[in-house]
């Protein structure tokens, strides 16, 4: 079925992505890099300085990002990031290609969704994140869905350039539709969302004869021209234009490393994965789950098959040993499709009650920042006091209130008047704590306020560090970039890429006869160092405690993003005759 597009649709798709591709590249080499962002950033600028190095399971984010280095003569924090901002900010666009099966309204506000995001948002600030996954197998299903084959066979070898990721997106998809395919033997259902108020009967008439499952690309086949389009761009963008041949390989290494995601532990827990859904989407969950309830008890075919998606993908991350936060974007997905198709079913206010539904959503928008402001105050007070208890039965108070009023309203005005103000007040109160989290993910609060989503192990001082090498190398040899530095008992390439405008060496033991300028090592003092060296101890990776804290460490995180974190400290040994007094 084709569905009738609106005015400015669009310049509004045109604004989605210019707000997310600013949310993106704000401030994007404001925070370090830490060990998984920059292992394959140093194999990028390796490879920009015609260096051999092995390819990761990231060839896609490796290769197009040794190109940025080579153009620029350098790698920066910016740079090795803002190959998964672009593709990120690409993703709003996304939907414009399942318009046929979201319509159109629906499609354009999961563009919104998709931009404003603060799991998506993270990751595409995140160098070889999952992001790259994520875009291009949306893309290469959205033009398969538009019959776009020799687009769609472009995207798809792409798609297979870009990480292990891959992999785990694939098998919770192809499981959903597997899921899907039983569910629809069980007998025929209906296939479209519930027609708004606004359609005509005859466009009703022609949703109900759509079917989700049914509807086919025309004449779909597989010519050799589409194959040996598929083959150049894999080929081409897979060793650079012939140039890093290992890039291939890369593509087979990204198998292993995703099984090992099954075979390795990690420290976020499945609650947090959870948690994290009621924190930084709590809009989306809320509107997804209305979703759920009412499209399965409709047989909503979409509904029935983004839910699926959605349940599979988020029993994956909850199984899998070595979970990440990342893991839970491909979660996010058909969360914010969920979302987007309720959302779109509270646009259609007739004129005559529209004075009537902005006065319940201002009460549901006063009640609910009532509330917030109540909840705040609890972290002020000890559990145990007088002046806690009563500001949670007054916060209890407030919520139960705001149920009250919506069932007088519904009651004594109309369920319609009610269910849409609820919704616009809702969607104002919860949507400002979404953003605030999709700010937060940036970083530009800085780094003392942590967020579920950033990586683990970030380094805290790792400006610092580079600023001091600097200095003292240019007082002792004239140079800042010229003293030599060797890492001795440290696994950080977050370090190396820290101090990568020097001359590094990462050893397993100290050549005495050989001084370097600087020797970086674990905190333990070094005897062999004392002598000849002077030291300076800094804070390394930074790892806040999530899985320590008390409940009211986690209340007092939600609203003031304070956790206290663990730090791994190291030293700075530079060689006394760099430094002037000598």
């Amino acid at each position: 079925m084709i569905y009738r597009h609106f005015k400015y649709e669009g310049w509004l798709y045109a604004l989605a992505f210019l707000i997310a591709l600013g949310i993106r590249l704000t401030g994007l080499g404001a925070l370090p890099l830490n060990d998984s962002e920059a292992m394959p950033a140093l194999q990028a600028l390796h490879i920009s300085q015609s260096e051999t190095t092995p390819v990761g399971p990231h060839p896609f984010y490796i290769l197009s990002t040794s190109v940025l280095f080579l153009l620029y003569g350098g790698g920066t924090n910016f740079l090795a990031r803002l190959i998964p901002a672009l593709v990120g900010s690409f993703l709003v666009l996304a939907p414009l290609l399942f318009d046929n099966r979201l319509r159109p309204r629906s499609s354009l506000l999961l563009a919104f969704f998709l931009a404003l995001d603060p799991g998506l948002v993270t990751i595409s600030r995140l160098a070889a994140s999952p992001i790259l996954a994520i875009t291009l197998v949306a893309f290469t299903v959205g033009f398969y869905n538009k019959n776009k084959l020799a687009h769609a066979a472009v995207f798809a070898a792409l798609a297979l350039l870009s990480g292990p990721s891959l992999w785990f997106g694939l098998l919770g998809l192809g499981i959903s539709l597997a899921i899907y395919q039983l569910f629809n033997r069980g007998g025929s259902r209906s296939s479209v969302d519930e027609t708004p108020e606004a359609e005509s009967d005859s466009a009703r008439e022609e949703a109900m004869r759509s079917s989700f499952s049914n509807s086919k690309i025309e004449s779909f086949k597989l010519t050799p021209s589409i194959l040996i389009l598929f083959a150049f761009t894999f080929f081409s963008a897979g060793t650079l234009f012939l140039t890093v041949p290992g890039g291939i390989g890369a593509v087979f290494a990204s198998i292993p490393a995703f099984i090992n995601n099954w075979a390795t532990p990690s420290g976020t827990t499945q609650g947090i994965v959870l948690l994290s859904l009621a924190l930084y989407q709590p809009f989306a969950l809320l509107l997804s789950i209305v979703a759920l309830i009412r499209g399965w008890a409709n047989g909503v075919r979409r509904i029935v098959f983004l839910s699926l998606w959605l349940l599979v993908s988020l029993v994956f991350v909850i199984l899998l040993p070595a979970r990440q936060m990342a893991d839970l974007t491909w979660t996010l997905i058909p969360l914010n499709a969920l979302a987007a198709i309720e959302f779109a079913r509270h646009f259609n206010i007739f004129p005559d009650e529209r004075r009537e539904v902005a006065g319940v959503a201002f009460l549901t928008l006063f009640i609910w920042v009532f509330a917030w402001f109540g909840l705040s105050s609890l972290i002020w007070y000890p559990s145990d006091s007088p002046e806690y208890r009563l500001r949670f039965w007054m916060l209890v108070a407030a919520l139960a209130l705001l149920l009250v009023s919506l069932v007088l309203i519904a009651a004594g005005w109309s369920l319609r008047t009610a269910r849409f103000g609820a919704v616009w007040g809702l969607a104002i109160g919860l949507g400002v704590l979404g953003l605030g989290g999709a700010l937060g993910a940036t970083g530009l609060r800085g780094m003392d306020f942590p967020e579920l989503w950033w990586p683990h192990a970030v380094p805290i001082q790792a400006e610092l560090l580079r600023e001091t090498v600097d200095q003292i190398s240019e007082f002792g040899t004239g140079d800042d970039h010229h003293a030599s530095v060797v890492i001795l008992g440290l696994d950080s390439p977050a370090l190396v890429w820290a101090l990568r405008e020097h001359p590094v060496k990462v050893v397993k033991a100290l050549d005495v006869s050989n001084a370097p300028d600087f020797v970086i090592t674990p905190f333990e003092m070094d005897p062999a160092l004392i002598a000849a060296y002077r030291g300076q101890d800094f804070t390394w990776r930074q790892t806040p405690l999530w899985n320590l804290n008390a409940p009211a460490s986690w209340l007092r995180w939600v609203i003031l993003r304070e956790m206290p974190q663990s730090g791994e400290v190291i030293i700075l040994w530079a060689r006394d005759d760099l430094f002037i007094d000598n």
